[in-house]
């Protein structure tokens, strides 16, 4: 018979409520999304005012000088038009720009070359694309097509429509779990029987599409929004270990709801975040996962943004059930990027964790889209560009330079170096173990 707990509110029930707020907030790939309403278009020169495509690639031009991550100035975004218009239009006749009314003057004498709609279209996105490929980072800045962009937003909320867990078991989409149980077995069976390489291809899919599935927490998700998991817990000795293998608006209370249903399992004093692989996501994972840890309105970390250090503080109060987990390490490699290695950064910051394993990739950026009002030929365009850049526990970027491990999996003996980091004999067990192994699903 288990003893009475006190009545409280548990913290995947609770952080449903934010899943639909944070949302509002995306990111994928090392992109932090946040949308932005199409503003009225102004017609600041003749040019603008005549000429379509000088209008579209004007907007673009003031989109990046106000909201890319580093300041700069009319004559550097007039010479860089200028050499972009220059290779698109694979001259270099075009007269030099020095300042935002020379650069709409360049750009009318350059589609006065071209000899159709398409042909200026055409110009006007080339123009466009390689002046964003050549901001830094290279090739971080980007223009989307609304398909484009759609797509990104479904990987942002892991939602993959080509893929259905449903149609992998053969069963109607409205199945219980009783029935995707015995569809799973009576695949599983079938395709056991055969050993070619299609069979064992399916076979995994079946095994995923039923652990999607049989978990009621996990089904809900996928019935409502197409939306997989993205955490995956285990149990290894006295530790709780739990792979976020993306980070999406469901993260949380999916992560909640694991430390919920351990918390009923005896013996628990270690943690183990599995963030190898993690591309990011949702920026504002961060500050809400490292609430949980150190409680609401914590310093959480720097957005830096034209010159200025943005503060970005916790929003989450702290959740006891954490509280008995002494020892905690967070897994990384060079695909853990973006809010994974911001994460990452924030809980060296305060000592949370200790991090084992490879540095990390080094893709501290912070990614906005940004519409663009002036359509060409019908079709509207997105802007992605960098908006701001994430910062080290040492304040050097971490765009680049990623984030060291206390413990690098990658040198001989590391395994020696856990007990000066760990009190916990079951963490370092499972440590030695797995850490140079692929995730656990």
């Amino acid at each position: 018979m288990h003893a009475m707990r006190p009545s409280r509110v548990p913290l995947h029930t609770r952080l449903a409520f934010s899943a639909g707020v944070l949302a509002v907030i995306l990111g994928v790939g090392g992109y932090a999304l946040y949308a932005h309403f199409a503003r009225a278009v102004s017609y600041a020169t003749p040019q603008e005012a005549s000429s379509v495509y000088v209008r579209f690639d004007m907007e673009a031009y003031d989109a990046i000088q106000q909201n890319y991550w580093n300041k700069l100035s009319d004559a550097q975004l007039a010479e860089l038009f200028t050499l972009s218009a220059d290779k698109a239009a694979s001259t270099t006749a075009l007269t030099k720009a020095t300042d935002r009314a020379t650069t709409a003057k360049m750009l009318a004498q350059a589609f006065a070359t071209a000899t159709s709609s398409a042909a200026r279209t055409n110009l006007a996105l080339n123009t466009l694309a390689v002046a964003l490929y050549n901001l830094a980072p290279p090739g971080r800045d980007q223009l989307f097509t609304n398909q484009q962009t759609t797509a990104l937003r479904e990987e942002v909320s892991n939602v993959h429509p080509s893929v259905s867990l449903y149609g992998d078991l053969g069963i109607a989409t409205d199945s219980s779990v009783a029935e995707v149980n015995a569809a799973a077995a009576a695949k599983q069976k079938e395709l056991a029987a055969s050993t070619s390489p299609a069979a064992a291809v399916a076979l995994k899919q079946v095994a995923y599409a039923k652990q999607v599935l049989a978990n009621p927490e996990s089904k809900s998700l996928y019935d409502q929004a197409g939306i997989q998991p993205t955490v995956f817990a285990h149990v290894i000795g006295h530790t709780l270990y739990l792979d976020l293998s993306q980070i999406a608006p469901t993260t949380l209370q999916e992560f909640g709801y694991a430390v919920d249903q351990a918390s009923t399992t005896p013996g628990l004093d270690s943690l183990i975040l599995d963030l190898r692989g993690n591309i990011g996501g949702d920026l504002a994972f961060t500050q809400n996962f490292l609430g949980l840890f150190i409680g609401n309105n914590q310093y959480a970390f720097d957005l830096y943004h034209q010159g200025d250090y943005e503060v970005q503080r916790t929003v989450q109060s702290q959740f006891p059930e954490l509280s008995r987990y002494k020892d905690i390490a967070i897994l990384t490699d060079g695909m853990t990027q973006s809010t994974a290695e911001l994460t990452t950064a924030a809980f060296e910051r305060y000592h949370l964790a200790t991090v084992v394993g490879t540095t990390t990739r080094g893709w501290g950026t912070v990614e906005n889209t940004y519409p663009l009002a002036t359509p060409l030929l019908g079709k509207t365009y997105t802007l992605l560009l960098v908006n701001s850049i994430t910062l080290r526990p040492d304040n050097q970027p971490i765009q680049g330079r990623g984030v060291d491990p206390d413990v690098d999996t990658s040198k001989t003996g590391w395994q020696t170096m856990l007990p000066s980091y760990f009190r916990s004999t079951s963490i370092i067990a499972a440590l030695k173990k797995i850490a140079t192994a692929p995730p656990l699903q």
